[in-house]
């Protein structure tokens, strides 16, 4: 077997200059034998493509592999899964609106009885506080009562026993102090005659006058001294009994008062 030589590139001499302008070295062409690994330059390189060298067929790209065992595409569900799902769904959607119901129901009867409770413990309170004032009114109306029957009582007292008055004039002239002197017994000129009568003994140890007077009436009397008075008159001792029971409840009735005053 016999080794060949490296071929050495052929000495082309240059051409030849003309009179006017001479060649230059290099305004030539170069042959095909001394282009050898050299590869054309394109703007495709710069986009990471190389182009096969002048002569040089490109290789064949390799043909891509094919994917080996790809799962085929799912199939959708069928009619009756999703009529299932549909059930189910409305199902879920029934049950949490009942819920929801159920909890919005309980809510409304809280409040409502809430609001309930609120408006009875007003009626309650109102009831409490109106039956406290007619309780009170019922008790007020009540002793008036008491006291305008006591009233009826005593004057019916006075007429059917007008003797009584002898009581009233002892008791008032025991009630001026025995220093006292000058005493003066006024009295009803009706009942002057029953005192006379009925208490001359204390009015003789007393050194009491009697006198009779107009304006006093019946059933009182009024005790006169030079140390001041006793006002036993019934007017006076009525007037002390209402006000125990707090009313002003006067003895005379209005009508008799004007009947009084007219016959002045």
């Amino acid at each position: 077997m016999t080794s060949s030589k490296p071929s050495t590139p052929r000495q082309v001499p240059p051409p030849q200059g003309g009179n006017t302008r001479p060649a230059s070295a290099y305004a030539r062409f170069i042959p095909r034998e001394e282009l050898e690994g050299f590869a054309a330059w394109t703007p495709d390189v710069f986009a990471g493509i190389e182009r096969a060298p002048l002569g040089v067929s490109a290789p064949a790209p390799a043909p891509e592999p094919e994917p080996a065992g790809e799962p085929l595409a799912e199939a959708g569900p069928s009619a009756e899964e999703w009529e299932a799902r549909l059930h189910e769904a409305r199902q879920q959607g029934w049950h949490d609106g009942y819920r929801d119901g159920l909890e919005a129901l309980e809510a409304a009867k809280r409040q409502f009885a809430q609001q309930v409770s609120a408006q009875l413990a007003q009626v309650s309170e109102a009831f409490q506080d109106g039956l406290t004032e007619l309780e009170a009114r019922l008790a007020q109306t009540l002793v008036e009562s008491a006291v305008t029957l006591a009233r009826q009582v005593v004057r019916s007292e006075l007429q059917q026993r007008p003797e009584a008055v002898v009581q009233v004039a002892q008791e008032a002239m025991a009630a001026v102090v025995l220093s006292a002197r000058h005493l003066r017994l006024r009295l009803n000129p009706e009942d002057a005659a029953l005192v006379a009568e009925g208490a001359a003994d204390a009015l003789k140890a007393r050194e009491v006058q009697l006198v009779p007077d107009a304006d006093i009436q019946r059933g009182g009397c009024r005790v006169e001294s030079d140390l001041g008075q006793v006002d036993a008159s019934i007017e006076t001792r009525w007037a002390h009994a209402a006000a125990v029971f707090d009313v002003p409840l006067a003895w005379a009735e209005p009508e008799e008062e004007l009947h009084e005053k007219g016959g002045v």
